[in-house]
């Protein structure tokens, strides 16, 4: 699995947030039974990098806490089938590598850090909620409507409880 780190923020965190998410990716591609080696880009970014993504890609001119930019087309969520033929290989894959080419994350740590205290829990296992929750929409999930929000919000507790991130 490749993941590939970038933080566009100032903020410094006092954990090792390559060490903790590469786990909580790696817990969510194994939790959906992905059968392919995949690649997932995580930027962390602050209030206004947010924003500005934001703006640009949902026309919402405000900071929100995490955007997922998934590259796979899913008929059903978690469903990994479909991508066994040729086409599916030269539009989903990466060409040098072979792996499975999931998507983009964007975090706002100032924003994760807001919710971590609202919510009472350490910045760790916010930013830990919002990878798991993102990869989840990397790999089809939504959450438009109520079953689909209570089955993204079951998934999400389970990769995290697998790995030992509580709600302290």
């Amino acid at each position: 699995m490749t993941i590939l780190f970038d933080k566009e923020t100032e903020d410094e965190l006092s954990f090792d947030y390559e060490e903790l998410l590469a786990g909580v990716i790696e817990g969510a591609v194994a939790a959906e039974r992905c059968p392919y080696e995949c690649e997932v880009n995580l930027t962390l970014t602050d209030n206004e990098g947010i924003r500005s993504l934001n703006q640009e890609f949902r026309e919402l001119d405000v900071p929100t806490d995490v955007l997922s930019f998934p590259m796979v087309d899913y008929v059903d969520p978690g469903d990994f089938s479909h991508l066994d033929t040729p086409l599916a290989k030269t539009k989903y894959f990466n060409l040098e590598s072979g792996e499975l080419l999931l998507g983009d994350i964007v975090i706002s740590v100032d924003r994760a850090r807001e919710q971590a205290k609202e919510y009472g829990h350490s910045l760790e296992r916010e930013i830990a909620f919002l990878t798991a929750h993102s990869m989840l929409h990397l790999m089809g999930y939504d959450h438009m409507e109520e079953k689909e929000r209570e089955l993204m919000e079951q998934k999400q507790e389970k990769i995290l409880q697998d790995l030992g991130i509580t709600r302290e």
